[in-house]
């Protein structure tokens, strides 16, 4: 059995990523492990109109760490660190696994192809090629057909708890 202390979730807040915690926070009960939630704030690309890049506000990041913070409920068993960053995404996600001396990503992909791919990237291809770690990558199999509202009553675990979700995983080591 592999050892592991520390796990890192990286989110997003959407569906692929809180498909993916409910995996990290079951993984991190049954190792005893500690849960590390991460949510990096990409810097804006926009510009004012004298060109200077326009700040977020203190108010937009106690926003998101405080739903950060309400991800997990207290009794889910584990003990949990929130982190906020602001960065690249991929490489915050290496930089703080090292940081927190993580044994395993956990993450949610969203699956994009062609040339929504080309144009927004893939953190999860990036995080898996350079990352010292094991990286777990899950994509919702709930998500792949449905339309959106049929996919949200498809989720395994939400609608029939004992249910054991069949996931299309890859385990990268």
């Amino acid at each position: 059995m592999i050892p592991i202390k520390n796990i890192l979730h990286p989110t997003d807040f959407s569906k692929p990523s809180d498909y993916a915690l409910r995996f990290a926070c079951a993984l991190a009960r049954d190792y005893r492990a500690r849960l590390v939630l991460l949510h990096v704030v990409e810097p804006p690309v926009y510009h004012s109109e004298l060109g200077m890049t326009v700040p977020l506000s203190d108010d937009f990041y106690t926003w998101l760490k405080k739903r950060l913070d309400r991800l997990v409920s207290a009794d889910c068993g584990v003990p949990v660190t929130t982190i906020l960053a602001e960065g690249n995404a991929s490489r915050e996600i290496l930089r703080i696994a090292l940081e927190q001396e993580c044994d395993l990503i956990v993450l949610g992909t969203h699956g994009r192809t062609g040339i929504s791919r080309v144009l927004l990237g893939s953190v999860a291809e990036c995080v898996t090629r350079h990352s010292r770690v094991p990286v777990l990558t899950l994509k919702n199999p709930a998500l792949l057909d449905a339309p959106a509202e049929e996919a949200e009553q498809k989720v395994p675990g939400v609608n029939k708890p004992a249910e054991r979700p069949a996931s299309r995983s890859v385990l990268v080591i």
